[in-house]
């Protein structure tokens, strides 16, 4: 099928292109010209990039119009109807040939090469040889503003100024002037099966009725006019025999239908339809006014600012059971919300559907990086998941922002359909590209987010995720794309050696600022939070906190023992002249249980004890422990902040918690614990549990899974 469309929205790999009756297609890269794909199959071959290809922004502008031809109708993965077009003059003229060419015509062109005398256009007649000269091209250049010369792959309105040798050579024109003043007639021997859209003829009205009109155009041909597209200053005026001006907007290829409009901005060729302001998008209109209804079709409503816009019939209503057509009679108000606008039918689309009034998003523009959005798992792939957030936006979570920890099977979690909770990453309206995340961490985060390196002042604390590790530090990324690095002396207040040992990708850190650069995106950071506050944090702490902060977990003091208690022993401090006290549990004195024991009964009041770690950092509860194990797993950063660094296979140091006859609990440092099953205690049946492990002992687990539920 042949149609007369409008460049909606021009990305880096297709056109979206706006049709009659409120419907979008698509053009892909492919589908531009015969020159413009060799040149795109000599970049994939080559790997670089031919000086002569320009990208599709660069030749192709919203508000323009084509001539397209659809190559196919398929369903999308929310079960909508993708409309797939070309606009190569080979399949769009394909029903010209030679013979049939002559002087006046307007056909769709594109320039295929740039000559020293102006440029080869391939108009998609075989035996054909198309020439623009330049001085037939000036004007159109100059007012299209894109450089000073056409380039490969551009779509052209061209009229044929001389044919020869039968129609062998044929001489173009884009001028302007020349284009808008073309018209069809009986002289140009047009056919029901060259018939081309955005072709203006003078039509005589044939019949009148109130879904539009029929006219007979060009001697013998008959089309019609629907109610969207009569002129709507003198929709009321039309009669039999009246003689108008209109444009062809589509012809069906098999029953030869042909459709046209008589909206103004359509018949002058080369021009462009209404813009709708963009503020206008997704307004809500309180009280719309119904001028008409059509059964079949949907409604005609007039807005607050008098103009004109369409619902389709799925949009009055919830459902058909509770449509109720008595309620659209002319004169009827309603409550809608702007959801589109068609560029080929110049009007808005509406719709009454309160879901859809309600809406938190409707388009890309809406949605703010940070925002965190409800969607629906649509399918589930290598590269990650693609998730519905609203009715035409649909985003991508990346397979490691699957959750806080890597998932290496998350078929197992996810199921299509699924309602999920995500966290915006990067949104770009203009390539409509969507990206999310489903980590916790990030989810919940109260942190303020970084998304532009203006914000990135020196001491704002965050949350990011890591995406690189070497030997240099961890490269952290943020919010639309901003990224920094923590140089290796900034990881941690002890040496790390090997940095990708402890650090993994995806995983989510808390970070502050230590330097920007904006201008040149360059960003320092630090994960050493508590040491590199700023001086304003220091004034507003109280007492508390300044201890909290002192003696932060992993820390290494010196300790003088005050009292001897059943339990443990009550400590003090050494590094703060003895005014703050601490606990050591019996249990944690040593690595072994029985050598615990021992030690505590050594011990006598006013005894000094060298390298103590501190094992919890409340200001109020200080507890510190003498295990070596887990002295040297915290120094060595062998060790987790929080579950979600755990990875299936890392070997961790901690000491038995609890024991239960399922099993027994494992702590580790910063808080974290984990339970080993009865089954995975020993390598040799175990019979009870107590006989193999004792509260307090220092043990090394192995993570075998996580469950973050």
């Amino acid at each position: 099928m042949l149609l007369l469309g409008c460049i909606k929205e021009v990305t880096d790999y297709e056109l979206v292109i706006s049709l009659p009756n409120g419907l979008s297609g698509f053009v892909p890269i492919t589908q531009i010209s015969d020159a413009y794909s060799k040149l795109l199959s000599m970049q994939v071959a080559q790997g670089d990039l031919p000086e002569d290809l320009n990208s599709l922004p660069d030749v192709y502008s919203p508000g323009t119009l084509v001539r397209c031809i659809v190559t196919s109708v398929e369903k999308s993965d929310d079960g909508r109807r993708s409309i797939k077009l070309s606009v190569d003059p080979r399949k769009v003229n394909k029903g010209l040939n030679a013979s049939a060419l002559a002087t006046g015509m307007l056909l769709s062109g594109s320039v295929s090469s740039v000559e020293d005398h102006g440029y080869l256009i391939d108009i998609g007649v075989i035996g054909t040889h198309a020439f623009l000269p330049h001085e037939k091209a000036k004007s159109y250049i100059k007012a299209a503003k894109r450089g000073p010369e056409l380039k490969i792959g551009q779509n052209l309105n061209c009229v044929i100024v001389e044919v020869k040798n039968e129609g062998r050579v044929v001489r173009l024109s884009i001028d302007r002037s020349e284009v808008a003043a073309s018209l069809a007639t009986e002289r140009q021997n047009w056919a029901l099966s060259n018939l081309l859209p955005g072709l203006v003829v003078k039509a005589r009205v044939q019949k009148v009725t109130p879904f539009g009109m029929k006219l007979t155009f060009l001697s013998y041909f008959t089309g019609i006019v629907d109610f969207m597209h009569m002129d709507p200053e003198k929709s009321m005026n039309y009669s039999p025999d009246q003689v108008v001006k209109a444009c062809v907007l589509s012809v069906h290829p098999s029953s030869k239908a042909v459709r046209l409009t008589l909206r103004p901005a359509f018949l002058h060729p080369g021009g462009s339809p209404n813009q709708l302001s963009s503020d206008r998008m997704g307004a809500v209109v309180e009280e719309s006014t119904v001028k008409a209804f059509y059964k079949q079709f949907g409604a005609l409503f007039e807005l607050d600012d008098g103009t004109l816009a369409f619902a389709r019939l799925k949009h009055l209503s919830k459902n058909r059971k509770s449509f109720k057509p008595g309620a659209f009679k002319a004169g009827c108000k309603h409550k809608c919300r702007i959801i589109d606008y068609s560029l080929m039918d110049e009007m808005c689309v509406v719709s009454l559907k309160y879901q859809v009034i309600e809406a938190r998003f409707l388009q890309y523009q809406d949605i703010h990086t940070g925002d965190v959005v409800q969607g629906k798992m649509l399918s589930l792939k290598p590269i990650g998941m693609q998730v519905k957030v609203a009715d035409g936006i649909k985003g991508l979570v990346p397979s490691i922002h699957l959750a806080d920890v890597i998932l290496k099977q998350p078929e197992k979690k996810y199921n299509i359909g699924d309602e999920v909770r995500c966290r915006v990453l990067e949104c770009n309206p203009a390539g409509k590209k969507l990206i999310l995340t489903l980590k916790k961490s990030l989810i919940q985060s109260k942190l303020p987010v970084l998304s532009n390196y203006e914000d990135a002042k020196p001491g704002v604390i965050t949350h990011g995720f890591v995406v690189c590790a070497r030997e240099f530090g961890c490269i952290v990324k943020f919010y639309n794309d901003v990224k920094g690095l923590v140089p290796k002396n900034e990881l941690s207040s002890e040496p790390i050696s090997c940095p990708d040992k402890v650090f993994y990708e995806g995983q989510v850190v808390k970070v502050m600022v230590l330097k920007c650069e904006p201008q040149q995106e360059r960003l320092l950071l630090s994960f050493r939070l508590l040491s590199k506050s700023g001086p304003e944090d220091k004034s507003e702490r109280t007492s508390e906190e300044k201890l909290e902060v002192k003696y932060q977990i992993g820390q290494i003091v010196d300790v003088k023992v005050l009292k001897k208690k059943e339990n443990g022993l009550e400590v003090a401090i050494l590094e703060d002249e003895g005014n703050v006290i601490a606990w050591i549990p019996t249990l944690h004195l040593s690595d072994f249980v029985a050598t615990s024991k021992l030690l505590w009964h050594c011990l006598q009041e006013g005894d000094v004890l060298p390298r103590v770690m501190c094992l919890s950092g409340k200001a109020e509860h200080i507890i510190l422990s003498r295990k070596s194990a887990l002295i040297s797993a915290v120094q060595e950063e062998q060790v987790v902040r929080s579950f979600f660094e755990i990875q299936p296979g890392m070997l961790l140091t901690g000491y038995v918690r609890n024991v239960m006859p399922f099993g027994v609990f494992v702590e580790f440092p910063f808080g974290v614990t984990g339970l080993a099953p009865k089954v995975s205690m020993s390598d040799k049946f175990v019979t009870d549990t107590k006989d193999h492990f004792v509260v307090g002992q220092t043990v090394i687990a192995k993570v075998m899974s996580t469950d973050e539920e």
